[in-house]
């Protein structure tokens, strides 16, 4: 019996690992130029810098970007979260499953707090994967004058800043902290909301419903960890002085930027996010699904 059971848990895992790649795939090459835009707005402060353009506003910083540097723009610092997305969403999906029996807390069946907390962990474990992605790929979103190309940028870092805090692990708790708040939101708010909306016999209905939810789930998730986001962005990117280390530690960069740019500082970007993180959460959800379902009944 435990032979069959390992067996038959086999390709579960596979096609769970396959489907959750392919949909995070998708969604970075849909939704690559609104996670750009956002990495512009946060990085900017409230004066020009070498005669940089200052957003006003995502639709502003699109069409300054399209004006400046052309359509090419919207996709810079796309390899990095491609090449990491496929395994990493596989791998999450994975380790989300997994340890979901641990946080059962007592209770019979899985709670919203057990998928909160399993999403939780996973989030905070593929932070040590993807930081090196998101140095590199922050890096090249926030240069304005050329495309830099992905290996010239991580032998850059290497060489200059080394693979460690300083380097390509640089914002690493920033990273671990936004994943982890974000995740909980995610996954517990999610599956609480999905256990209040009854289920539609309608294929569409059904497909709308799960849509809708997770699309809300996701907005609420994006508005509780989007502080930390900025703060991570500042830490990873490019610093406002060059030689000099403004942007370091998390609590201490959203300390620097409220009293030096105000309230308002801390949630710069906000919309351009949503934008890609509503319909972001949506698409992974439901083209997991559906890729889930179709390597399952055709036995891939």
């Amino acid at each position: 019996m435990p032979i069959f059971c390992e067996a038959s848990a086999r390709p579960e895992a596979h096609y769970q690992f396959l489907a959750g790649g392919l949909s995070g795939f998708l969604e970075v090459v849909c939704l690559h130029p609104l996670d750009v835009v956002r990495s512009r707005m946060q990085l900017q402060g409230t004066r020009s810098v070498r005669g940089e353009v200052l957003y006003r506003g995502p639709l502003h910083a699109m069409a300054s970007m399209y004006r400046h540097e052309g359509l090419t723009a919207f996709w810079k610092g796309i390899v990095p979260p491609v090449c990491v997305e496929t395994p990493k969403r596989g791998a999450k999906f994975l380790m989300y499953e997994l340890f979901k029996p641990y946080f059962y807390f007592g209770a019979p069946q899985p709670t919203p707090l057990t998928h909160a907390m399993a999403g939780t962990l996973a989030g905070t474990l593929e932070s040590f994967v993807v930081n090196p992605f998101e140095v590199v790929k922050i890096t090249q979103q926030a240069n304005r004058l050329e495309r830099l190309s992905t290996l010239s940028v991580v032998r850059s870092i290497i060489k200059h800043d080394g693979w460690g805090f300083e380097g390509l692990y640089r914002g690493i708790t920033a990273l671990m902290a936004r994943n982890a708040v974000f995740h909980f939101g995610f996954f517990g708010f999610y599956n609480a909301i999905k256990d209040w909306v009854p289920i539609s016999q309608d294929s569409g209905s059904e497909l709308l419903r799960k849509v809708t939810i997770a699309g809300f789930a996701s907005c609420l998730a994006g508005v509780m960890s989007f502080t930390l986001d900025m703060a991570k962005c500042r830490i990873q990117g490019p610093q406002p002085v060059k030689g000099e280390v403004k942007y370091r530690w998390t609590i201490a960069t959203i300390r620097t930027t409220f009293r030096e740019e105000g309230f308002r500082a801390l949630f710069k970007g906000l919309s351009s996010m949503l934008m890609k993180v509503v319909p972001g959460g949506a698409m992974l959800l439901v083209s997991y699904d559906y890729i889930y379902e179709f390597l399952k009944t055709t036995n891939y």
